[in-house]
């Protein structure tokens, strides 16, 4: 009899193991899944097998090396005022033509506030040296866009998606210390660094999901594996790696019709202006924030300069979260003037390019 291996990310070694690979495994290692096992107390040959079957299932989304592009790449959150008529075909434009678009979500609000009309949410990188602004003008002539406003990160209080372990979160749990902001001031590689860095970002496939992942990666470098793995820790310590991750498909139900998550929403706070930093930290240190940022989102964001990302399967426990938050924001002092809502409906996700060589033949393709 053939051995069935479970696929839900609910079957609870398959919760252990996703419990530390979906945000714990920071910076690089030579045998990520050795970490994984170590961390999870999961045999490593079942951590291998369980993440090959879960990726193979759909329930994993991709697994891979995440890099901190905001060190790499120029890049901004950008809202999209579209047609009504032509927003599903920008959607699909954005999702399926851009690589340099990597979240594309569709939004709206639960009441007609400032704001309302920009529906399409996208999030942007371009190589550095390279204009956003010049790249959100193609996509505006290609897509019939009306208009955007990008909004690049000041800073970043939060950053992690551990959706299996924020499940059973109370509204209000929060770190003992204010969220760190990390600034994103691109940095300088050497073409070597750029060879390593660029085949060590690509999606593992599922026969690379073994005990030493990186061998076949040191070849599309031109590497030893010694030398690959050498200058992969030179990039950790310029800061320019995330983590190591499982990501699940937490949008789309899996092939049993279990759905990680359901609701999505996009907060958004307006604080007084040289509170920023104090405000990031304080919302930044509340577990259920995936994402926490300083942008500027103007007078047609109610002059918004702090946004974050709360995933639920619940909308009612997702505002729980939010009044949780706002009730803190008070009991430290610091006054909001405006805040909201953008729900997530349709989205795509995908890693964000950040080859200047594939930049220069899009714009080449894509040029009047």
């Amino acid at each position: 009899m053939s051995h069935i291996v479970p696929v839900e990310h609910s079957d609870p070694v398959n919760a252990q193991i996703l419990s530390i690979s979906e945000d714990l495994i920071a910076g690089f290692h030579r045998h990520p899944f050795h970490v994984i096992a170590e961390k999870s107390g999961v045999a490593l040959p079942v951590v291998l097998e369980r993440i090959r079957a879960m990726l193979e299932g759909g329930v994993i989304r991709r697994v891979r090396q995440t890099l901190l592009s905001t060190k790499l790449a120029h890049g901004a959150l950008v809202a999209w005022r579209v047609p009504e008529e032509k927003l599903n075909a920008a959607f699909d434009f954005m999702a399926k033509e851009d690589p340099f678009s990597g979240h594309v979500v569709i939004r709206s609000t639960d009441t007609e506030v400032s704001g309302s009309g920009y529906r399409l949410w996208t999030t942007l990188k371009v190589p550095v040296g390279e204009s956003l602004d010049e790249h959100a003008q193609v996509l505006m002539r290609l897509t019939g866009a009306e208009e955007y406003l990008l909004m690049p990160a000041n800073g970043v209080f939060a950053l992690g998606v551990g959706h299996v372990r924020r499940r059973t979160l109370e509204p209000g749990d929060r770190a003992d210390e204010p969220g760190v902001m990390m600034t994103t001031v691109p940095v300088d590689l050497t073409e070597e660094e750029w060879n390593v860095l660029l085949a060590l970002k690509e999606e593992l496939t599922p026969d690379e999901i073994t005990a030493s992942p990186w061998d076949a990666r040191a070849e599309i470098a031109g590497v030893s594996l010694e030398r690959f793995c050498e200058v992969a820790e030179t990039l950790n310590a310029k800061k320019v790696i995330g983590r190591f991750s499982t990501f699940l498909e937490h949008v789309k139900p899996s092939s049993t019709g279990e759905r990680v998550t359901r609701f999505n929403g996009l907060f958004h706070w307006a604080v007084p202006k040289g509170r920023e930093i104090e405000a990031g930290g304080e919302v930044g240190r509340h577990y259920c924030m995936t994402h926490c940022y300083w942008r500027e989102g103007g007078p047609q964001f109610g002059d918004v300069n702090i946004m974050g990302v709360v995933h639920g399967t619940e909308k009612t426990r997702v505002l729980e979260h939010k009044a949780a938050i706002d009730r803190y924001l008070e009991s430290v002092g610091i006054p909001v003037s405006y805040t909201n809502v953008f729900w997530g409906g349709r989205s795509e996700i995908k890693p964000s390019e950040i080859s200047p060589k594939v930049y220069h033949e899009w714009h080449a393709k894509h040029a009047e």
